[in-house]
């Protein structure tokens, strides 16, 4: 496998399927890891940095089912690439600016990836399609002792895991919940939701997390302290809060639908229309219009389409995914309009029309 293989696909998180899809976009865990030989990444001179990488790829490269992987040098990819990548959620974005010796594993199915050389020595992310995190815990814990079989990891006794980041120290465990929100966002309840959850330690960030805008009404939903927790409490707080706001978003989608349902079929079908003829288009506009479609079809407002091909389309329309899918590099406008084309190319074809 290669990179540019991914480029037409589409990662298994984004198959929106799993329990409450239509608005639980994804759940991740990502675990923080540090060898107990080397400084950490703040510390580490480049040679300690290419001799972690070279470790860690070595063990990595040694479990089981490794044929399947694979194994990328960030540090020698092109910026399009890099961002390619980011925009795929397979590295931060820190991952991508940074610099000197650092890599990425990525399965096949992209079901998970594993950072080498980011803010700590090794960063392994589990990502799964709806509302799954007993089942994305399994998984990235078993890649854990798998790779802990073949390596040490710099572990105290009474703190846990030591990591870069005082925060991340015991776990090391970040979980997290990408959620679609646009009922809440337009009954303005959103911000009441956010306060709530600020006051049991929960972390809102934007759907590329830390520092991050939201746009097209997604928002992560994360733990922010691991010290003196269990990965069984971090895990059972994020998914005993996100039904709650699951709820809350229905109930938003309902009180629309019964009070103002004309308003929002309308702007579910002009958001639609839009996205079918629009000659140029940038991305922060496509992203909010493709949320309103998003929310139409979950409520039976567009018959044709279905929540993959509109999640598949949030990722495709991106910068990168663009410039990649046409094969050459492109300035802003030209995005704009190539962006453009591709809607009005797949949204039309899905709809069973032949224009373009």
């Amino acid at each position: 496998m290669e990179l540019n293989d991914l480029t037409t696909n589409s990662g298994e998180w984004l198959r929106g399927s799993g329990p409450q899809a239509d608005i639980v976009i994804s759940s991740r865990i990502r675990l923080a890891r540090n060898l107990a030989d080397y400084p950490f990444i703040s510390r580490a001179t480049q040679q300690d940095r290419t001799q972690v990488e070279n470790a860690l790829r070595e063990r990595i490269l040694s479990i089981e089912a490794s044929s399947d992987l694979l194994y990328v040098d960030v540090d020698e990819l092109e910026g399009i690439d890099r961002q390619f990548l980011v925009e795929r959620h397979l590295i931060s974005r820190e991952h991508a600016e940074s610099q000197g010796a650092r890599a990425v594993a990525i399965d096949g199915r992209e079901k998970f990836s594993l950072m080498i050389n980011e803010e700590d020595h090794l960063r392994m992310q589990v990502i799964q399609s709806g509302l799954n995190l007993d089942s994305v815990w399994e998984q990235v814990n078993r890649i854990d002792d798998l790779i802990e079989e073949k390596a040490t990891y710099a572990f105290h006794e009474r703190l846990g895991y030591l990591t870069a980041c005082p925060t991340n120290v015991g776990t090391g465990m970040r979980v997290s919940v990408m959620l679609h929100l646009p009922a809440l966002v337009l009954t303005r309840q959103i911000d009441k939701v956010f306060r709530s959850l600020q006051k049991i330690n929960l972390a809102v960030r934007g759907l590329y997390g830390e520092g991050s805008q939201a746009m097209g009404d997604f928002y992560q939903i994360s733990n922010q302290i691991t010290l003196g927790r269990s990965e069984q409490d971090l895990i059972r707080q994020i998914a005993d809060i996100v039904p709650v706001i699951t709820d809350y978003e229905r109930q938003a989608r309902d009180f629309l639908v019964k009070e103002s349902h004309e308003n929002l079929h309308d702007r579910v079908s002009r958001a639609y229309g839009i996205l079918r003829t629009a000659q140029t288009i940038s991305s922060e506009e496509t992203m909010h219009l493709l949320s309103s479609v998003r929310m139409g079809v979950n409520l039976g407002l567009i018959p044709d389409l279905e929540i993959p091909a509109i999640n598949k389309l949030f990722i495709h329309t991106q910068p990168a995914h663009l410039q990649k899918l046409s094969g050459t590099e492109l300035d802003s406008n030209d995005r704009n309009i190539e962006r453009a084309r591709y809607l009005r190319r797949y949204l039309n074809k899905e709809n069973g029309a032949d224009k373009n």
